[in-house]
């Protein structure tokens, strides 16, 4: 049976992402002075303002304002033509700290809300990622590459990729429709941008997945010169798909992006990643979802559920007992696991937080734990 899936991806240049960067920006500021911060930060950004407010429960002394500006400058908006310019910009802060109440079960390692995170994998692309958000980041993360090293010297920060991935009974077969829309110098023609775009950024990404039936949309609106925090607000979070699996797989509903591991909805997630990764890179199935769920005060999982999508080569029972009897997976043992009381954030709050080679819960040091099974 022949159906079509969709993902997109946005910019590190994104409003939405550049507030997600600002978030985790704060949190690996706390985290290089004090590791049992407590962060839980929002990022809201409009016409020349920058508003950070919620919960910092640290030791760590920090400049948030030049930090916001520092981060804002180095992600690419430092120049009036962007639209918006961190050296010139309102920041005002809101911070609060952690409630007792929350902190004193937090404090003991056990879950401070009730959660449900979801860990997907699957091996139809090289880093076990679902091949539309594979193919979707790739792109955006290549708009970013040919506008810093000049080979795209148009571009402007502000920019979204959309795939259309073709399957046949389960497997990849081609590449259907591919959208970019990224902001642009005023000194450029339609024309001259949509050729460049394709030369430089899709087909090097794309190769032999597109043919002659692929349908390009590359800026269908025409203009983009005006865009990002200038003409809209902009939050932390409201990324969430793309963060994860884009529109393959569940999600749990939860953010990442500010959050210290201690809130599971950002660690369990991780988790259940490197869970999911490690039984597909096994080979005991070829696609594998984890569900797992906390309640408030209390330590351990309530309930583990998996989904092979018929895939499995051994009982999915077994598989959650595996689980159980080798990965603790109460909030504490996933934060030693994974060493997450590091400052390693920021760089997972553009593109991709998963199939990363600079982070613990992409490792594949598990393998051998799910192949005894078959």
């Amino acid at each position: 049976m022949k159906y079509f899936i969709t993902s997109e991806s946005v910019s590190s240049w994104h409003p939405d992402k550049l507030c997600d960067q600002i978030s985790d920006a704060v949190l690996d500021a706390c985290f290089a002075e004090d590791p049992n911060s407590r962060v839980a930060c929002e990022t809201l950004v409009t016409t020349w303002t920058v508003i950070v407010s919620w919960e910092i429960t640290t030791k760590a002394k920090v400049n948030y304002t030049d930090l916001v500006r520092k981060t804002i400058c180095d992600i690419g908006y430092n120049e009036a033509e962007a639209c918006f310019d961190g050296n010139d910009v309102w920041v005002h802060l809101l911070i609060n700290t952690q409630s007792p109440n929350i902190a004193q079960w937090v404090d003991t390692g056990w879950a401070g809300d009730q959660w449900i995170m979801y860990g997907y994998a699957s091996n139809e692309t090289p880093h076990l990622m679902p091949a539309p958000i594979y193919y979707a980041h790739n792109l955006a993360k290549k708009l970013e590459e040919v506008r810093k090293n000049g080979k795209l010297p148009f571009l402007l920060p502000d920019g979204k990729s959309q795939v259309t991935v073709e399957y046949d009974d389960g497997k990849l077969v081609r590449i259907d429709t591919v959208v970019i829309s990224n902001q642009h110098r005023k000194n450029v023609t339609q024309d001259h941008l949509k050729s460049e775009i394709l030369k430089e950024v899709i087909k090097p990404v794309l190769g032999n997945l597109i043919d002659e039936k692929t349908v390009f949309h590359i800026n269908p609106t025409g203009l983009f010169e005006i865009w990002g925090p200038k003409w809209d607000c902009w939050l932390t979070w409201r990324k969430i798909i793309i963060d994860t699996y884009g529109w393959v797989g569940r999600h749990g509903g939860w953010a990442f992006s500010g959050k210290d591991p201690s809130k599971v909805d950002r660690s369990g997630a991780y988790i259940t990643r490197y869970l999911a990764k490690n039984i597909v890179a096994s080979g005991i199935c070829d696609k594998c979802e984890i569900q797992v769920s906390y309640a408030i005060w209390v330590a351990k999982p309530v309930s583990i559920y998996i989904d092979c999508f018929g895939t499995e080569k051994v009982g999915r029972e077994k598989i959650i007992e595996t689980i159980e009897a080798n990965f603790d997976l109460s909030p504490r043992w996933i934060i030693a696991k994974l060493d997450l009381r590091r400052p390693i954030y920021q760089k997972t709050a553009a593109y991709w937080h998963f199939w990363r080679d600079d982070v613990s819960w992409e490792a594949l040091d598990s393998v051998e734990i799910f192949k005894k099974l078959i």
